[in-house]
């Protein structure tokens, strides 16, 4: 991803360069217009859901948070005094964090990690949507195995979507599986896959590489939190 084509990396730049922004809007085929908030990217451990301060306060030993965005989850947790890796495709994202004072951001895509290991791998905001399809989990979990240090956990949020569809899901392979694109004043990005996945789905998918997923904390809209370990 480059400067020219990265909408959410320049709303975070401008947001907090300026403290204001433009609308970063989201568009799906499937959904109406929707815009994400810029200042819910900047918030602290106080305004975040509840699922995210959990998910703060089970984050142990050397931590690795994925997408990270501006930074938000990672500031929490250095100001516990957890190491934390940040990673983001986003060029403008990383470049911003580390003006926030993130110690460790990098431009990194999780798919190519490797060599090292973490204690703790944080995926927020829908984080797991990352892998895009339920084909690629597969992947997903390939690749944890890569950097997930023995006896670490992966800690992550998703979305049963299910109720958006009013008891008649779409004929489609999985109804979780959706594509987007967003767009910041001039700025268009590429469309994407994100994934939100039950919680039954993402269970028996674990179990099929390896993986224990378990329920930890549910949210007040069909979201949960779950921590992922090897069997």
């Amino acid at each position: 991803m480059n400067k020219n084509n990265d909408p959410m990396g320049r709303a975070i730049s401008d947001y907090y360069r300026t403290g204001t922004a433009g609308r970063l809007r989201v568009f799906s085929p499937m959904f109406e217009e929707d815009e994400i908030p810029l200042e819910t990217l900047f918030r602290t451990y106080d305004t975040m859901p509840a699922i995210e301060r959990r998910a703060i306060d089970m984050a142990q030993g050397r931590t690795l948070d994925v997408g990270a965005a501006s930074g938000c989850h990672s500031l929490a947790l250095q100001e516990r005094g957890i190491g934390v890796t940040a990673i983001d495709i986003s060029p403008l994202a990383v470049e911003t964090m580390r003006l926030r004072g993130v110690s460790d951001a990098r431009l990194q895509d999780f798919f190519t990690m490797e060599g090292e290991r973490y204690d703790t791998i944080l995926m927020l905001m829908n984080g797991i949507g990352i892998a895009g399809t339920l084909e690629r989990l597969p992947e997903w979990f390939g690749r944890l195995d890569k950097v997930l240090a023995e006896g670490g956990q992966v800690l992550c949020d998703s979305s049963d979507i299910s109720y958006v569809f009013e008891g008649e899901l779409p004929d489609m392979e999985y109804y979780g599986e959706q594509s987007f694109w967003m767009e910041y004043e001039d700025t268009v990005g590429e469309p994407f896959p994100w994934l939100y996945i039950d919680a039954d789905t993402l269970k028996q998918v674990a179990a099929e590489n390896g993986y224990r997923a378990e329920v930890v904390a549910e949210g007040e809209h069909y979201d949960f939190l779950a921590r992922i370990t090897r069997k």
